[in-house]
């Protein structure tokens, strides 16, 4: 999925997220926090993590506690309340990937993009993650970015996918 990675200074953004706060409180009319969840995706979808300001919002607009709002997106792994890349590399260390060498690469990932695993680039292109096990475990290593697998992944691969992702961006945003 592509972020459409609007600014929160976007007034219309605004509007849409309390309409679609409106509806989704129609929806859970008897058990208001049930519109948490989705209301929480799609602020993400939005902008690629749950902002502070964001979560301020969501809380006001639900009448519930700022703690509570923070607590959920915090629970939930796929929530994130800082900015990702548009590229996430998540690098599966299951261990049907670790005894065929994912650790290596990973090891190769953090060393082409010069960062960490939880950590971004600088320029918001990647964020690299460990993966406990992706369920491809007969494809192993596996790597996942965004939503696209990559099989049986060596170290020799990784300058490649980087060099491919980074061209669709380049490309993208020309």
């Amino acid at each position: 999925m592509r972020y459409q990675r609007k600014t929160l200074e976007s007034p219309e953004w605004w509007q849409s997220l309390d309409a679609y706060i409106a509806e989704q409180k129609e929806r859970n009319r008897d058990h208001v926090q049930s519109a948490l969840i989705p209301v929480l995706h799609h602020v993400q979808d939005t902008f690629g993590y749950i902002p502070v300001k964001a979560i301020n919002h969501v809380a006001q607009q639900l009448g519930v506690p700022t703690a509570f709002v923070c607590g959920v997106a915090s629970f939930y792994s796929y929530f994130s309340l800082t900015p990702k890349g548009i590229y996430t590399i998540s690098v599966c260390l299951g261990t049907a990937c670790y005894v065929r060498g994912s650790q290596a690469v990973l090891d190769e990932f953090c060393r082409q993009i010069n960062c960490r695993p939880g950590e971004s680039t600088p320029d918001g292109l990647f964020t690299v993650h460990e993966a406990r096990c992706l369920g491809a475990c007969g494809q192993a290593p596996v790597v996942m970015v965004n939503d696209v697998v990559y099989a049986r992944v060596t170290p020799e691969q990784v300058p490649d996918i980087i060099a491919q992702l980074t061209a669709e961006a380049q490309a993208e945003s020309a």
